[in-house]
């Protein structure tokens, strides 16, 4: 039995609040409404969600205080009188409180709640399509200014997006225009995009191959590129309304650690010759950025062969010192899987694994990091400890027993970051944590007790470690980010100090 509409406005507000807030991203939260839907149950949005391993119990409880907070707000909103128009169009509030259309939560805006928190003024187009965008956040005040042209092309519209500091730009059937600057979703008012607008701007981009598989799986991702401008990785999908596509913004050149601001010390993972080194957090974190600096170095420092198998290739990596085989999933190979038993075959000394998705992955990945290989992997986990129970608990009990034991003796060292807004509003600053393996963290895990794994990085900052916590504390005290910002990513938020 479904849920009622008071239930479903509930569970969008509270999906768009936990995405304004940064506690999930949007495509988490496409995830759980997708799975939220497809079982059928009654269960809400949070519980799903807690259930995916998408949010926290303690991060659910702080956006289900914000909810009620944005409820309460919206409430005495609509006890105010209302004031009659000015007699010249008025110009849209900087702090709009709607940080994503219906669209993209998969659900039809239903309620009074949500029609409360949706609402809001808008300037009309300069001409009939052109739009100018407009913060969806207080931070993004001072966010892109001008219009971005919707019946050009998909090369003119990225084009103006990058030229106003979006780094993702969302297509969305039925809903408005909506590109990210510094972290937060700006809308782009009076931008209705039809399912012709969407079809229009994507299908031409793609193959005779893509178009088949979008038909067939309904979803695709790829890269593309616009000459001079950038890379950007696509998603494109089908939705009840049409077709979407999430855009991101990639580099044409990999960065370095400097360029990202990660700390020197990273290099030292790329001294290792064998073993396995991931880099995780959520979506939208920069592990994808992370990974291809190491790569760069290894490209750059080492007589190697390299082998990536991403889906899509995102950053390119020209052979340098290295000899560098970029595959992309569904194009150059089936599967993240077969392409890593393929790999074993192709001698490499490096083998880049884009995303370990599921249990034959990671396994494969493992057994690579055995046999002599370095292998560089994300993964879609908040800290170390939960990877390493995210590893194990990716297979049945009676197999993680030998699967602790591989793993105390491949893994190498775990990245988590996150990106936070600085508190000047000019771009992003990483948090980082940091788990180097020892051999009494090996014996950890070898000996089912991981739960001391935190304690243990703890006391290791000689080693290189470091928490996520401490991360964010040091960026609180040095005013690099504001302490609400740093709470929302914070495991323990009594570390973060007051500013």
């Amino acid at each position: 039995m479904a849920n009622s509409p008071i239930a479903d406005a509930s569970d969008q507000l509270l999906g768009r609040v936990a995405v304004a807030a940064k506690l999930i991203s949007v495509d988490q939260l496409a995830q759980a409404t997708r799975e939220q839907s497809r079982s059928g149950s009654e269960k809400r949005l949070g519980e799903v969600l807690v259930e995916l391993g998408l949010i926290t119990p303690e991060k659910l409880r702080r956006a289900l205080e914000l909810q009620k907070g944005v409820l309460e707000r919206a409430q005495r909103k609509e006890a105010q009188p209302v004031e009659p128009p000015a007699a010249s169009p008025p110009k849209v509030a900087a702090a709009r409180p709607t940080p994503a259309p219906a669209s993209e939560i998969g659900a039809e805006t239903d309620g009074q709640a949500a029609r409360a928190y949706a609402r809001t003024a808008v300037t009309p187009p300069t001409t009939p399509r052109e739009v100018a965008p407009v913060p969806a956040q207080p931070r993004s005040a001072a966010g892109p200014t001008g219009s971005i042209p919707l019946d050009r092309g998909l090369d003119t519209l990225l084009i103006e997006a990058a030229g106003r500091g979006a780094s993702d730009v969302h297509l969305h059937s039925g809903a408005s225009l909506y590109v990210r600057v510094r972290g937060s979703l700006c809308e782009v008012p009076d931008s209705k995009i039809s399912r012709d607008d969407t079809e229009r701007l994507i299908l031409p981009i793609l193959s005779a191959d893509e178009r088949a598989l979008l038909e067939s799986q309904g979803e695709i991702d790829l890269a593309y590129t616009v000459k001079g401008l950038a890379r950007f990785r696509l998603n494109v999908y089908r939705q009840l309304r049409g077709l979407d596509a999430a855009i991101r913004r990639i580099s044409l050149q990999p960065p370095t650690l400097a360029d990202l601001r990660l700390p020197a010390a990273f290099a030292k993972f790329t001294n290792f010759h064998q073993g396995l080194v991931l880099v995780t957090g959520p979506s939208s974190c920069g592990k994808s950025s992370t990974m291809a600096a190491l790569v760069n170095l290894i490209n750059e420092e080492r007589a190697e062969h390299i082998l990536t198998v991403e889906d899509p290739i995102e950053y390119l990596h020209p052979s340098k010192r290295c000899i560098v085989n970029q595959r992309h999933v569904k194009r150059h190979t089936e599967s993240f899987a077969r392409a890593l038993r393929a790999a074993l075959r192709e001698d490499p000394d490096v083998i880049v694994v884009g995303e370990l998705r599921d249990r034959e992955t990671i396994a494969l990945a493992m057994t690579a990091a055995e046999t002599g290989h370095l292998v560089l992997a994300t993964l879609h986990t908040d800290n170390a400890l939960r990877t390493v129970n995210r590893m194990i608990g990716s297979f049945p009990p009676d197999q993680q027993e030998q699967v602790r034991t591989m793993l105390s003796e491949s893994l190498r060292a775990v990245i988590s970051q996150r990106l936070l807004p600085r508190a000047n509003g000019k771009g992003m600053v990483p948090a980082v944590e940091v788990l180097t393996m020892n051999r009494a963290i090996g014996n950890l895990i070898r000996k089912n007790e991981t739960i001391q794994i935190r304690s243990m990085m703890q006391t290791g900052s000689a080693q290189g470690m470091n928490l996520l916590d401490t991360s964010l504390a040091q960026l609180v005290k040095s005013g690099e980010v504001k302490r609400e910002d740093a709470l929302l990513h914070a495991d323990e938020p009594k570390l973060i100090p007051n500013a």
